[in-house]
């Protein structure tokens, strides 16, 4: 493939506004998907459709788990892509307008109730999920091929974690209002998926259309089969560290996600709007303060900040097993300081991603974007995935009632206790503990300057 004129420029300094905008736009997709199945899909299951909890637990993990697989394969088959859009862009507009579909599709509700309407939900969501993984995959590799600048990848990313947090925002409070407006069950569900699906159509344009003056960042030949490629990512010591270590964290954040509609009902006692006021209080700060991390980042260094960002995030959580005794006002304070760790949590560890893969890239001089970024949105998407699993496993533990009316079902003292300590206690010890794990991550400085087959030449990753 060929680089585009101005794109060497580009590719080792700052790029222009309106690409970090363009690029973020894409958030709109990955935001709304991995918060709307997270917040709602458990709850549709387990107090709409009717679907006990451990098996409603199951059937939103194995088709995210399915992500394992197919992220690796989107990767390589990205990497070798040619076109004159380049080798990311088409995969932007081709697979986001396809999730577009497919996410309506999931809460279409085709059977009612029953086994068979389960079975479907299962299968939607696999279709939808093998859809997202040929979205994100090229997505989150654009970065490491976009700038060769350290601190670049950083403005990028914070102006992609910006919209992130917007679209988090967006689709996790609005969503469950939409479901409200309606009329709640199988039709409010069914308007509520439109309307995402309409987010995510609007995001996998913008993303495209954003990027259309944005240098592809040719590199060389990949390497010759996926196992080789899995093999020099594998043997990659700081990226897998941090993959390792933003997996847990991710089960841990979408735990917390997870549990977002049976804390407001059962703990708040607010199921109308509750879940809407926690998302206003952990997304608005996380907007606030994403200057003050690019400040932090800059002082601190990334991986120090990252460690810095989990612990408030980790520490929040657990100061929320007192919210049965708290004042509301409270509770929302505590989330907020959630929702700041978060923003942080996630700027840190995805602008180490692309310094771990342009090192790899430079070092190597193959195109390798495709498979390490595979790897961490299959590893990302299956902690996504297993934060619901381990929430539903501890609502089934202890005695969650589920209900087929659109409304949750009295419950007991006991399932109320793992509807908390799930949102709270659980997350915690998923988020603190793999920050240990960092300590690995010391990337070798890459010679600057690093030429390789196109003339890209990319700069000193050492920081």
């Amino acid at each position: 493939m060929k680089t585009r004129p101005g794109a060497g420029s580009s590719a080792s300094g700052s790029l222009p506004r309106s690409v970090h905008a363009g690029y973020a736009l894409g958030s709109l997709a990955t935001g709304a998907f991995g918060t709307v199945p997270g917040l709602l899909l458990l709850p549709y299951l387990t107090d709409t459709l009717g679907v006990a909890a451990g098996l409603a637990a199951l059937l939103v993990l194995l088709p995210k788990a399915w992500d394992v697989v197919v992220n690796p394969v989107a990767g390589r088959i990205s990497d070798r892509t040619r076109s004159r859009w380049g080798a990311r862009r088409p995969y932007l507009l081709i697979a986001g307008l396809g999730l577009a579909v497919l996410f309506a599709s999931i809460f279409a509700a085709p059977f009612g109730n029953g086994p068979a309407a389960a079975a479907y939900v299962a299968f939607a969501f696999l279709a939808t999920a093998t859809a997202f993984a040929f979205f994100q995959v090229p997505y989150v590799a654009m970065p490491a091929e976009l700038t060769g600048d350290y601190a670049e990848r950083t403005r990028l990313m914070t102006w992609r974690i910006a919209v992130l947090a917007l679209a988090i925002l967006v689709s996790g409070a609005v969503a469950p209002l939409v479901v409200s407006a309606g009329g709640d069950g199988v039709a409010g569900h069914r308007w509520m998926g439109l309307f995402v699906a309409v987010l995510i159509a609007l995001g996998a344009l913008g993303a495209f259309l954003g990027t259309r003056s944005a240098p592809t960042g040719s590199v060389g030949e990949s390497e010759p089969t996926l196992r080789a490629q899995l093999a020099v990512a594998g043997a990659n010591r700081p990226f897998r560290a941090l993959l390792i270590c933003f997996v847990v964290q991710s089960a841990g954040v979408a735990t917390i996600l997870a549990g977002v509609n049976y804390f407001a009902g059962q703990i708040l006692r607010d199921e109308q709007n509750g879940p809407t006021l926690l998302f206003v209080c952990f997304v608005g700060p996380a907007l606030l303060v994403m200057p003050l991390w690019t400040r932090i980042g800059a002082r601190l260094g990334k991986r120090t900040s990252l460690v810095v960002a989990s612990l408030i995030l980790a520490a929040g959580a657990l100061a929320l097993v007192a919210a049965p005794v708290l004042p509301p006002v409270a509770v929302y304070l505590v989330v907020a300081l959630i929702g700041a760790g978060y923003a942080g949590q996630q700027v840190f560890a995805l602008a180490m991603l692309p310094d771990c893969i342009a090192h790899e890239t430079a070092r190597t001089g193959r195109r390798q974007a495709g498979v390490f970024t595979g790897l961490w949105t299959a590893g990302e998407t299956f902690g996504l995935a297993l934060g619901p699993g381990i929430y539903g496993l501890v609502l089934q533990l202890s005695g969650y009632v589920s209900s087929d009316t659109g409304s949750a079902a009295t419950q007991s003292d006991t399932a109320r206790l793992g509807v908390l300590l799930g949102f709270t206690l659980i997350p915690a010890l998923l988020i603190a503990p793999p920050i240990l794990l960092l300590r690995q991550y010391t990337p070798t400085p890459t010679p600057t300057p690093v030429r390789v087959d196109h003339g890209v030449v990319l700069g000193d990753e050492s920081r």
